[in-house]
């Protein structure tokens, strides 16, 4: 767009002035407005924390219930008094205080080691990362109730969540320029609406005026998730 623009206005310019050379031209030149420098740290801290929490929640969670099934202790979980709901809070706490170390550690790092500003609410961050990490363990937690053996449960975390965070998410390529299908499935990755709140908050300094709509998405992806996850939580082993 940028260089169709400066083809426009070279050409008005040499048709007004019959290509004269003239003491004073219209020049256009591109600036970045929240990355002036163009360092790359803006764009990889964003995908970087999306794909960190993704690890830890998704593909660790993903084996924890199917765990119990392939070593036989599934069965004193299901006598006792505890119901689904409880259950799977238990198996998800871990992991979501090791997510929040995870957070906090990537966040000193990119604001002193890597100098990339923190422009926006750091508690708003923080609450957001929070939203998906919960989101990340509800989906590991889907997995795990729906497989019996560890490494379906790996491999279903991996194609379902790791490979689209990667290549749908816009970290690794913008979403405006791929093609109507992928743009459409994009929209069920939870890490492309994460990735967009971290960019707003972090590298613009918005406020959650401008990122409600994406918090409100993660929400019901939290919220779908967790309850299709009670659902499929089997109280009888076959």
């Amino acid at each position: 767009m940028t260089h169709y623009a400066s083809a426009v206005i070279m050409d008005y310019q040499q048709r007004f002035t019959n290509n004269r050379k003239l003491p004073y031209t219209i020049n256009t030149e591109i600036r970045m407005l929240y990355n002036p420098q163009l360092k790359g740290a803006y764009s990889m801290v964003p995908g970087v924390m999306a794909m960190v929490l993704m690890l830890v929640c998704t593909m660790m969670t993903a084996i924890t219930i199917v765990k119990e099934k392939e070593m036989g202790t599934m069965e004193a979980m299901l006598v006792s008094p505890l119901q689904p709901l409880k259950i799977i809070i238990a198996k998800a706490v871990p992991y979501l205080l090791l997510s929040v170390v995870n957070i906090a550690s990537i966040l000193l790092l990119s604001v002193f080691a890597l100098e990339v500003p923190i422009n926006g609410s750091l508690s708003l961050l923080v609450l957001e990362s929070i939203l998906f990490t919960l989101t990340c363990l509800a989906f590991g937690l889907l997995i795990s109730t729906s497989t019996d053996s560890q490494q379906t449960a790996m491999f279903v975390s991996l194609t379902g969540m790791f490979l689209p965070t990667v290549m749908l998410s816009g970290f690794m390529f913008p979403v405006e320029n791929m093609p109507l299908p992928l743009r459409v499935i994009s929209n069920a990755v939870p890490a492309k609406w994460y990735y967009s709140i971290v960019n707003a908050v972090m590298i613009k300094g918005a406020g959650i005026g401008e990122v409600w709509m994406e918090t409100l998405v993660l929400s019901g992806f939290l919220a779908f998730l967790l309850l299709l996850s009670i659902k499929k939580f089997k109280i009888r082993l076959a």
